[in-house]
């Protein structure tokens, strides 16, 4: 995808049109050695199963050329290096320490809501059972605090202040925190017939807004940027990570498997309160009382057939879910550029800002 030109403050009309592949391919280029070198820390059989998670080798242990994941994080995590004026390199560390911290939440996510296909395959607990899936998960979530730490030692080869690196340490461990007070919300809506549009969101700006607001400050804060221009970006992310995970929500219940890789109607199969069904209920019509009568009925949950899971989506989109939601990724979206003009940054920085927004809410994956 490539992204127009911007027109928020101090973008050039007559700028080149930014490459989001290219953005995404420099974030695996920088950080993918780096994130090997600390899953090697890690003892067997935990650095096998997560090379396998990362789609590094497959089961047997053969390298493969496998899908590791969009790296919208990783990228962020450089821009915003280069938005407090220092190289992209200077990020690294924060974007290594982001990687590990979502893959955590993945693994964990996966065996929690039962998913057997990640990334067009096999995920890891199926493969290698739910225990070492955990086991790898934690380590994952310390490998990351230790990267970060590491990054203030001149014999690592980085450079940052120690100080910057305890200011690092403490954004993602928050981020942390909320994640997995996003996913304990997550599940606890799986057992509720209703959930509000408010409450909603506030688990999705804890589930998936917090990290990408850390990813989208920490090259920032390692680089020894102000707290007001940390504070600004991660501002940006956030109202990003709404959008990504509004964008993620229309997904699980529309988007085709062979694109994301996701098992389909799988939101729709565990009952998941996303924003398009917490609209739809909030509706009120027909079609909302229809489908608010159905997700109450215990009957069958888990075992719901193909025909009976296409006509909730059904319900969900006459009620108006799909189109809210299509308009709140864009609201957020709006918002978190808003957050980009806070910040003085070069024209070429900010266009990159710019064109990732813009992928997170036109993405089919």
């Amino acid at each position: 995808m490539e992204a127009r030109p911007s027109t928020a403050a101090g973008a050039t009309a007559q700028a080149e049109p930014v490459s989001v592949p290219e953005l995404l391919a420099r974030g695996r280029t920088l950080c993918t050695p780096p994130l090997r070198a600390a899953i090697a820390r890690l003892a067997p059989p935990m650095d096998a199963v997560a090379a396998y998670h990362f789609g590094w080798t497959d089961r047997a242990g053969n390298p493969t050329a496998g899908d590791g994941g969009k790296a919208v994080r990783p990228a962020l995590a450089l821009l915003s290096a280069e938005a407090a004026g220092a190289d992209a390199s200077a990020g690294v560390p924060g974007a290594v320490a982001v990687e590990l911290v979502h893959n955590f939440s993945l693994l964990h996510d996966d065996l929690m809501d039962g998913d057997e296909t990640r990334r067009h395959r096999a995920t890891a607990w199926t493969v290698f059972g739910p225990a070492q899936a955990i086991l790898v998960g934690d380590a994952l979530a310390t490998l990351g605090t230790e990267v970060l730490l590491d990054s203030a030692l001149p014999s690592k080869g980085h450079s940052a202040t120690a100080a910057d690196a305890a200011r690092a340490v403490r954004l993602l461990t928050t981020a942390t925190r909320k994640l997995i007070d996003g996913q304990a919300q997550d599940l606890s809506f799986e057992h509720r017939d209703v959930v509000t549009v408010e409450e909603c969101l506030a688990m999705e700006g804890n589930k998936t807004g917090a990290l990408l607001a850390a990813a989208s400050a920490v090259g920032a804060v390692l680089a020894g940027a102000d707290d007001r221009t940390a504070d600004a970006l991660e501002r940006y992310g956030h109202h990003l990570g709404l959008a990504f995970q509004a964008v993620d929500d229309l997904l699980g219940i529309w988007g085709a498997t062979e694109v994301t890789g996701k098992p389909h109607w799988g939101d729709l199969r565990q009952r998941k309160k996303s924003l398009p069904v917490a609209a739809a209920l909030a509706e009120g019509g027909t079609a909302s009382r229809r489908l608010a009568e159905l997700l109450a009925d215990p009957h069958g949950r888990g075992e719901e057939s193909e025909e009976v899971l296409a006509g909730r989506a059904a319900l969900i989109e006459q009620a108006g879910g799909r189109a809210w939601t299509q308009e709140e990724a864009r609201r957020q979206h709006t918002t978190a550029l808003a957050a980009l003009d806070e910040v003085s940054m070069a024209d070429e920085v900010r266009e990159r800002f710019v064109a990732l927004a813009e992928f997170v809410v036109v993405r089919e994956r």
